[in-house]
């Protein structure tokens, strides 16, 4: 019987380092595509010394190439695919009347592009296998901020608006070929990412390190900001058997902070 396999974009660290952990765990073999080559290596190193199966794999997502490289690696390596992550994603603070072209760029680039293009190179591979009626999993990475915007957060909020109406359509799309796309959803998510977020608000307006942290934790109906394995244990569901009928859907995992 043969492991499933993953791809997880930016899984390197953060939410991405998590999810693959975790479906190790699940009996996954995975490929860790990130931009940083070299924490990627130890990521993979790191589970590949606790007995699992995982490869690292240069790439930047805003990339079509890159996608079709992750793909190629993770069946050369593994011999095929049954589940595409796209984690990957960047977040800059900045109010809207100073938000330039650049930002856009960037932010587009990484979050949106790369989510459509994880999405084809997933689709592509899924229709060359002989799968049968086994369902194929494509998971993607939204936020609270693709239910409702955030003032400082425009761009990014608009990317993430934008990945739950790719989750959708695509779910529609690729459901006659059995294959499901869902989308997750965290808020607050103790990650170096989160650390950037912390300290560029800092640096706007004024307030300390931390203290923006502690006035959006009390906006948590749990008390408490997620970890990262909070928000794997969900992408673990997704990625399941379990989650066979489920499609089209972008869920909040965020200890109750929206209620939608």
């Amino acid at each position: 019987m043969f492991n499933k396999v993953a791809i997880i974009t930016g899984a390197a660290r953060g939410i991405g380092k998590g999810i693959a952990k975790q479906l190790v765990q699940d009996g996954y073999d995975v490929v860790i595509a990130d931009y940083d080559l070299k924490t990627a290596q130890e990521t993979a190193e790191e589970l590949k010394s606790k007995g699992y199966k995982a490869i690292a794999v240069q790439g930047d997502v805003s990339d079509a190439q890159a996608h079709k490289d992750f793909v190629k690696a993770a069946v050369d390596n593994f011999g095929r695919l049954d589940t595409y992550v796209n984690n990957a994603g960047l977040c800059q603070v900045e109010s809207i009347p100073n938000i330039n072209k650049e930002s856009l760029d960037k932010l587009f680039g990484t979050n949106v592009y790369g989510t459509v293009f994880g999405m084809q190179a997933a689709y592509e591979q899924f229709i060359k296998q002989d799968d049968g009626d086994k369902i194929r999993k494509i998971i993607n990475a939204s936020s609270i901020s693709g239910h409702q915007a955030y003032d400082m957060l425009a761009t990014y909020s608009a990317t993430k608006f934008a990945i739950r109406a790719y989750t959708q359509a695509a779910a529609k799309e690729f459901a006659k070929d059995n294959i499901t796309v869902n989308s997750y959803c965290p808020g607050i998510v103790l990650t170096p990412m989160y650390e950037q977020i912390e300290e560029e608000m800092s640096n706007i307006t004024g307030a300390e390190i931390g203290e923006f942290l502690e006035n959006f934790t009390e906006t948590v109906t749990l008390k408490r900001p997620s970890t990262a394995k909070d928000v794997a244990n969900f992408v673990s569901y997704l990625a399941s058997d379990k989650s066979d009928y489920m499609t089209g859907q972008s869920v909040l995992i965020d200890g109750g902070i929206q209620f939608n």
